[in-house]
């Protein structure tokens, strides 16, 4: 896993360690962690391609189980996809970090065979609480199949590198 190419957290300072070398190994580390122990997402054919500081991007192939009555991919694939995406990018810092709610709006249908992205940005991380933004696309045109956005909790103790004083907008 690399994060060369994902998009940066929409903050300057995402919460995490200053140095970015450390960040990185930490987020991979959470990443390899919970990838052993995601069997929903490893059922779906889900993987995660990269994981940085604040972000994600994970991939997954619309196969014949997923199709419903209109010859579609289940809406509910799509949000599984994009709340997989959503956890990773959020659980890159340490803690345990749950969702706290979600919404998603679905704009264009995934085929059977549609290999799809999800890429997770942090948009906000506001003391244990955080926003990210996951856009799913079909990964050989680019076309957007829907935008998701999930707000997010941590649940346990804070990791003592994590800024809970809230960051002025920029």
């Amino acid at each position: 896993m690399t994060s060369s190419r994902l998009p940066q957290p929409g903050r300057a300072d995402s919460g995490a360690t200053p140095d970015p070398a450390a960040a990185l190994r930490l987020a991979q580390h959470r990443a390899e962690e919970m990838i052993r122990a995601d069997r929903a997402s490893r059922d779906l054919g889900i993987v995660v391609e990269e994981v940085g500081p604040g972000r994600s991007r994970l991939r997954m192939e619309v196969t014949a189980a997923m199709i419903n009555g209109y010859g579609i991919c289940h809406g509910g694939y799509l949000f599984t996809l994009a709340d997989s995406a959503f956890a990773y990018a959020c659980n890159t810092y340490g803690e345990k970090v749950l969702a706290f709610g979600a919404d998603i709006v679905f704009l264009s249908p995934a085929q059977l065979g549609d290999e799809l992205a999800a890429v997770a940005v942090e948009r906000v991380l506001d003391g244990r609480n955080g926003i990210y933004d996951v856009t799913l696309t079909q990964r050989s045109t680019g076309r957007v199949i829907a935008e998701f956005r999930g707000r997010s909790r941590i649940a346990g103790p804070v990791a003592p590198h994590r800024r809970l004083a809230p960051m002025a907008p920029e």
